[in-house]
């Protein structure tokens, strides 16, 4: 796939997936990082006299109700906001309405992509027919979607495959941000993975302990490790179906796994505990200072980092002291500094220490994805081969 300046566009439809996916609270953007991250790749497309079909996710979509709560509308709102321009928002994700507001507007913003998926999933599962369809509207494809790079849906794979295709400005702005933690790495390196569930993240935790030299895991991820090692989390949130498999990641890189040795429980009425003395009764909600001790020990001792995740529930303030802790242990590392995911940079964003990372990637789970395989699904290309072409063509932003 080609970058976005190495193709002709002007005066075409073309359609431009972006990452919209930002968190939405009482009818309210929480932080509008990803929308203008893609501000730069629109701007240059309508400075070439184009008119843009804009596509995005939000949140997943399994019923209904979801999609009331999902609609990207006030996401339009935004981006024309910020553009100064008209944002024809189309609530649909096909038809007349669409296609004609695609020909008659400069910019227009399609409904929730993933609204598609309560029928057969067909946006996730990259559906061919649906694919074609949207397809069929464009002349030119444009991927500025990093968060979603790593999978192969009908609005990022299924597209490219039935039009000239390039990507964006964030892209390339990732390839380039990302690569001491992928190309060029200065060893040891540290990965902290905080948030929620293990769930989605199995599996590339077990590809991203080969190439990492430490590991520290918080929130409830850590709660899964610690189950597995033997420890009450009481009515904490873990993932008991994983727990056998995270014994044998445990077991076999024991001296790279980083576990919470103590911990904050019950967040209406906080208390610190040691990991050995939580009873089936208490509610892990974040780290304790111990544990931001072991953490800056091993951080002390690596020359790069990446933060993905919280190790707590930094929303919280009582659950919080853990997350701005290690904030502030990391910021005053004279290390490569990079993190990348929803509830990092939100963390981030909140306690003011966007200004002491090197790189703040818009990517969680793609990021993660990259770490771990070296290249991201919706690519025909290795990303590693963009960046060394990326060096050789642009060598001044390398």
């Amino acid at each position: 796939m080609k970058f976005i300046e190495d193709i002709n566009i002007d005066n075409k439809k073309v359609i431009l997936r972006l990452d919209l996916n930002v968190t939405i609270n009482d009818n309210k953007i929480e932080d509008d990082t990803k929308i203008k991250e893609s501000l730069k790749t629109i701007n240059y497309i309508l400075d070439h006299k184009c008119h843009v079909l804009i596509m995005s996710h939000l949140g997943k979509i399994k019923t209904k109700e979801d999609e009331e709560k999902n609609s990207l509308r006030i996401v339009g709102d935004s981006l024309s906001d910020l553009l100064n321009k008209k944002v024809n928002f189309i609530p649909f994700t096909r038809g007349k309405e669409l296609e004609e507001s695609f020909i008659n507007n400069e910019i227009t913003l399609m409904e929730n992509t993933r609204f598609e998926d309560l029928d057969s999933k067909k946006e996730s599962s990259c559906d061919e027919e649906l694919a074609a369809y949207w397809a069929s509207l464009g002349d030119i494809f444009v991927n500025d979607a990093f968060g979603t790079t790593h999978r192969r849906h009908a609005s990022n794979y299924g597209i490219a495959k039935h039009l000239e295709s390039a990507y964006g400005y964030l892209i390339q702005k990732e390839i380039i941000g990302l690569n001491p933690i992928i190309n060029e790495i200065n060893r040891p390196l540290t990965i902290i993975m905080g948030g929620a569930k293990v769930d989605d993240k199995i599996a590339l935790i077990k590809k991203i302990i080969v190439k990492t030299d430490y590991l520290i895991v918080g929130g409830g991820i850590a709660n899964t490790f610690l189950c597995a090692q033997g420890y009450n989390v009481g009515k904490s949130l873990y993932s008991k179906e994983y727990v056998d498999e995270i014994k044998e990641i445990i077991k076999q890189y024991k001296d790279k796994i980083i576990i919470p040795i103590d911990v904050v429980v019950n967040p209406d009425n906080t208390t610190i505990k040691n990991i050995t003395d939580v009873n089936d009764n208490d509610n892990i909600c974040d780290v304790g200072p111990k544990t931001i001790n072991l953490y800056n020990q091993v951080l002390s001792k690596s020359h790069t980092m990446f933060l993905n995740g919280a190790v707590g529930i930094y929303e919280k303030d009582d659950c919080s002291t853990g997350t701005k802790a290690l904030l502030e242990v990391i910021s005053n590392k004279d290390i490569v500094k990079i993190a990348g995911g929803g509830d990092a940079l939100a963390s981030i964003n909140k306690f003011q220490y966007e200004n002491r990372f090197n790189y703040l990637s818009t990517g969680g789970g793609a990021t993660l994805s990259y770490i771990a395989n070296g290249y991201l699904e919706c690519f025909e290309d290795k990303l590693w081969f963009l960046y060394w072409i990326l060096k050789w063509i642009y060598p001044k932003i390398i």
